[in-house]
């Protein structure tokens, strides 16, 4: 993980308190930004620096037991957010992999990119996104974003 802004306690996560989302960007600068809009929207937000380490904090990683994941060493994750263009997975990837876990294929994902092409937006909506946003991020996307988990909540 680049960082977070929760400390990782052995706890699940208590719909009371914020709303945790997962941000998965290689550009820490546009990590940054999506912790600072949805912290200012009362989020909780962890942030991995590709896909690779989103699937091990989620606990999908190759060779990790589902059954070890989010509930026993991490705290739940509402949403998770994901740049399309990343080295080594993309976010479609990452979509694809959250969408075929039986332990996390209800979490929404939402993907962000500065490319506005339609065929990729279309797979990805396709694919199970609930949303796919263009960078840069505004605080009208974080009111969206926050929407989008308040329906989660009821």
């Amino acid at each position: 993980m680049a960082s977070s802004s929760s400390s990782l306690p052995s706890m699940e996560f208590d719909f009371d308190e914020k709303p945790h989302v997962l941000a998965v960007d290689d550009s820490l600068i546009d990590r940054k930004v999506i912790e600072r809009l949805l912290i200012n929207s009362t989020c909780r937000v962890t942030t991995a620096e590709n896909g690779k380490r989103a699937l091990e904090y989620l606990g999908l990683a190759d060779g990790q037991h589902p059954s070890h994941s989010v509930s026993n060493h991490t705290l739940k994750v509402n949403m998770i957010i994901t740049d399309y263009s990343m080295p080594g997975m993309t976010g479609y990837e990452l979509l694809k992999r959250i969408k075929e876990s039986p332990t996390m294929k209800e979490i929404p994902v939402v993907v962000v990119s500065s490319e506005n092409i339609p065929t990729r937006i279309n797979q990805c909506m396709e694919g199970g996104a609930q949303e796919f946003l263009l960078k840069p991020l505004q605080l009208s996307d974080a009111t969206k974003l926050r929407c989008h988990i308040k329906k989660l909540n009821n």
